[in-house]
């Protein structure tokens, strides 16, 4: 294993591979076990409105970053970028829901 460098990371995704393999952990990175995290994360996520809308923002925000995190990591280990396949998502999402027939409406697509 190499010195760590002291220069930082010049972007999110440099940083995340950077402490992954500072760590060891790619091992542990499969897809499978990236989606089981991101699940178990949104969960805690979840965790923190469990009982009221009252929530601690820090907290909420320390779960919201470990369920980015694994996302941006499973994105990674299937080498699609996580900004493009959403905003390819977010045009599907556009026709199924055109504005005429869904704005202020909650209704899924076909009940529109």
């Amino acid at each position: 294993m190499s010195a760590p460098d002291d220069t930082p990371p010049s972007n999110l995704l440099e940083a995340l591979r950077e402490f992954v393999e500072e760590r060891d952990w790619a091992q542990f990175h499969s897809p499978e076990n990236l989606a089981k995290s991101i699940s178990i994360e949104s969960a805690e996520l979840l965790e923190c409105f469990q009982w009221n809308s009252d929530f601690d923002a820090e907290r909420v925000a320390g779960e919201l970053a470990d369920v980015l995190t694994y996302c941006h990591l499973l994105a990674d280990q299937l080498g699609v970028d996580p900004a493009q396949i959403v905003l390819d998502k977010l045009a599907v999402t556009r026709a199924k829901y055109p504005v005429d027939k869904a704005y202020g409406r909650s209704d899924k697509y076909d009940e529109l």
